[in-house]
């Protein structure tokens, strides 16, 4: 039935809807016992185009849904199914078919005014979240930690989308340490296509026009990011690499291991280990906990162990001083040598190190 429902998504809305259908299809069906009863909020959403509105719309028996709730931002289409133009912000409500066509027609969908322009933070949009069971929708990344508090602050259920690189904002690492919040099921490498307006510059590499004349862009590091469990999500890690001290050093300043690559953890290692942030991918809570990450005020259950204020930064090609000392690397995962990167840090009594990449700190669950 859901995949009978997607393609007739697809014969009635525009071309562009079929990859994008795919993708959100390739995630949620690892959640589909979540969402039998529940009310589903899109709050970012233009429902003329929002791949979320047609899944949830299309699939609402498939997955038993309760009620569908859309926000639709002003200057959007007051009608999904027709042309007429409106500045006015609006809410739409989809409790199911009435007909029996199995498609989500015109007059069974509700279109409500909003006082406001639809922003997710306004109070009227707020109300809407109360309703709601699960929020599902791609939220503007510029706005991610804010979206993502809101949604912890009226413990909802949800399923976003975000940037990899988010996981280590202040605000959103405790969330992943504490396990409120984990990386989705589908999306694990590679970059995402992303329509964007007409007046939207194509500066980044990647983007383009396509065959319809549409522009889009493609962002690397994306991911889902949600606090509905599932099943692969407690699949263990294959270890198969030994523990090799000439291949593993111990970080300048943590009681921790430097391991660059996550398919290269140590099978035979009992202790802390610095892992790269794409590590959440295959992260198994019931097989590692997470104990830090090495930037300021993240890592209190492995504390550091020294400070480079009294060192000085060196330009690695000309090995002259950049006139800027040591601890902007404080806290930093830190390596002894000079390292790959542009700079390195010179001590007083000529030690040399260098400043790695972010790591989260982990250690094996005994089991």
């Amino acid at each position: 039935m859901a995949n009978k429902n997607l393609n007739k998504a697809k014969e009635a809305k525009k071309d562009e809807f079929y990859t994008q259908l795919d993708d959100i299809n390739n995630e949620l069906k690892h959640y589909r016992e979540h969402f039998r009863g529940k009310t589903v909020l899109c709050n970012c959403d233009d429902p003329r185009i929002s791949n979320f509105f047609t899944y949830f719309a299309y699939n609402f028996e498939f997955l038993g849904l309760k009620k569908l709730i859309t926000t639709c931002y002003k200057n959007q289409n007051m009608d999904l199914f027709s042309q007429n133009q409106s500045e006015q912000a609006v809410y739409l409500i989809y409790e199911g078919d009435k007909n029996g066509n199995h498609t989500p027609d015109a007059n069974e969908i509700g279109v409500m005014p909003l006082k406001g322009d639809g922003d997710f933070r306004s109070k009227e949009c707020i109300e809407l979240l109360k309703e709601a069971d699960i929020v599902v929708t791609n939220p503007p990344f510029s706005l991610f930690r804010e979206y993502v508090a809101q949604l912890i602050e009226y413990n909802k259920k949800f399923l976003i989308i975000g940037n990899i690189n988010s996981v280590s904002a202040k605000q959103i690492f405790p969330l992943i340490m504490e396990g409120k919040m984990w990386l989705g099921a589908s999306i694990h490498s590679g970059d995402r296509k992303f329509w964007v307006p007409d007046d939207y510059e194509l500066n980044a590499a990647g983007c383009g026009i396509d065959a319809t004349g549409r522009k889009f862009i493609r962002v690397k590091g994306v991911r889902w990011f949600t606090n509905l469990d599932y099943k692969e999500r407690h699949d263990d890690l294959i270890l198969y690499k030994t523990y090799d001290t000439s291949y593993y050093p111990y970080f300048d300043n943590f009681n921790a291991i430097e391991v660059s690559r996550t398919e290269e953890i140590p099978m035979d290692f009992e202790g802390i280990m610095g892992v790269p942030i794409t590590f959440l991918d295959k992260f198994n809570p019931d097989q590692f906990e997470i104990l830090g990450l090495t930037q300021i005020g993240c890592h209190d259950l492995c504390p550091d162990t020294k400070k480079y204020n009294d060192y000085k930064e060196i330009d690695r090609a000309s090995d002259i001083p950049t006139g800027q000392g040591g601890g902007k690397t404080n806290e930093n995962a830190v390596l002894k040598g000079k390292g790959n990167k542009k700079t390195y840090y010179l001590g007083p009594n000529g030690e040399i190190v260098h400043s790695a990449y972010k790591r989260i700190l982990i250690r094996k669950i005994k089991k």
